[in-house]
């Protein structure tokens, strides 16, 4: 039952790091809802894993700083009927939740500037523009 989380290739969170807690779900189950502990809560403390090295761990704190309690990430699942389908979206949730956070950034983007044909096409279709409103103007003639 207890399993280790594969992240990618090279991470698999132990299962002796993760935390479980359960309790009553207000969620689905009718009649049995009041007496089964479906809700779950999955709780890993990213300071304290053996796992990450210092690198990891500062990225996943930038990255998912909203999203941790104290040292650790928070993860609560209570859709399904079943403690086992609860535990298997919250190891999901957990693991989705790794793989954005471990994610590098994105390229920085390098500023450009318009080349000198499309300036050479914007002013003149600017130039078009306001010789056609020139156009327009009625200029009232003698016979007014």
């Amino acid at each position: 039952m207890i399993q280790d989380l594969p992240i990618n290739d090279r991470l698999v969170i132990p299962a002796a790091e993760l935390q479980w807690r359960f309790s009553r779900s207000s969620g689905p189950g009718g009649q049995g809802v009041n007496t089964t502990d479906s809700r779950v809560e999955l709780r890993f403390d990213l300071e304290n894993s053996r796992v990450l090295g210092p690198f990891r761990k500062a990225r996943l704190r930038n990255q998912l700083a909203s999203r941790i309690e104290g040292n650790c990430l928070r993860i609560v699942a209570a859709e399904e009927r079943s403690q086992w389908q609860n535990r298997q979206r919250a190891l999901a949730r957990l693991a989705d939740l790794l793989r954005e956070g471990l994610k590098p950034p994105p390229p920085r983007r390098r500023p450009t500037r318009p080349g000198r044909a499309a300036v050479k096409r914007r002013l003149e279709a600017k130039g078009r523009r306001s010789e056609l409103k020139r156009r327009r103007q009625g200029r009232p003639s003698l016979d007014d």
